[in-house]
């Protein structure tokens, strides 16, 4: 797959039985920047055609169709051409349909008639997934929960962070600053004394960081006692 950079135009094929239905979505989405419709199906034969011939990476998909059904052709997508991404828009409203949808990987399932805005706030999410898993690949690393929930969810909380309990934020910033501030590592103890906490409040923040992907723990074996873990950060990981 293609690496997606910041904006990049994202293709997307439309497959709806009724030509003018797909007409009137293929104008909403391309009033959306960084989308381009590029081909328009009516049934599934077409829509494994242009999927052949064309570079898609997403595709607005119907349920009611002649035909392989919307759901059959959402498995076939996923199977066959994995790099390209699916959201649904359709009018069923049955439980077991947006069941099969959701199991069958698509990434949202929106209801007609299409609201402009509804339709606008998905693919403005799509887009920061695409240019966000990018960016991950690039870098090579490890993946945060933090950054998980933002691909899932298109929140970043790396501004507005989910703390569990016993986490206190004000606490956390003081020891990421002084992680940040010590290339070398620092062991709990060095950091309780710099932030006047005690050593074990110290090691739970520490050790969350280490959860979160934010440190990492060596252990430093010293000429005297058992060995202690050092933890290290770097400014782009904290």
């Amino acid at each position: 797959m293609a690496l997606v950079k910041q904006m990049e135009t994202l293709h997307v094929l439309i497959v709806d039985d009724e030509r003018r239905i797909a007409e009137i979505n293929r104008r909403f989405v391309e009033r959306v920047a960084g989308f381009e419709v590029t081909g328009i199906a009516t049934d599934t034969i077409q829509a494994l055609d242009l999927l052949d011939d064309l570079e898609i990476d997403l595709v607005l998909l119907d349920i009611y169709f002649p035909g392989t059904s919307g759901l059959e052709l959402l498995k076939i997508i996923q199977k066959q051409y994995p790099h390209t991404d699916v959201i649904m828009i359709s009018a069923a409203k049955e439980i077991e349909t947006v069941r099969e949808t959701v199991k069958g990987g698509a990434f949202d399932y929106i209801l007609k008639p299409l609201i402009f805005e509804r339709l606008q706030d998905t693919l403005k999410r799509y887009h920061v997934f695409r240019s966000r898993l990018a960016q991950l690949q690039q870098e090579g690393r490890q993946i945060s929960q933090d950054e998980i929930d933002y691909l899932i969810k298109g929140e970043d909380k790396r501004d507005a962070p989910y703390l569990p309990t016993g986490i206190d934020k004000l606490t956390l910033e003081k020891i990421v600053s002084v992680i940040t501030e010590e290339q070398e590592g620092l062991t709990a103890e060095q950091v309780s004394r710099s932030i006047g906490a005690s050593r074990s409040t110290a090691r739970r923040y520490l050790e969350y960081l280490v959860s979160e992907g934010r440190l990492k723990a060596d252990l430093s074996y010293g000429s005297v006692g058992r060995p202690e873990r050092v933890y290290k950060g770097t400014k782009q990981h904290l």
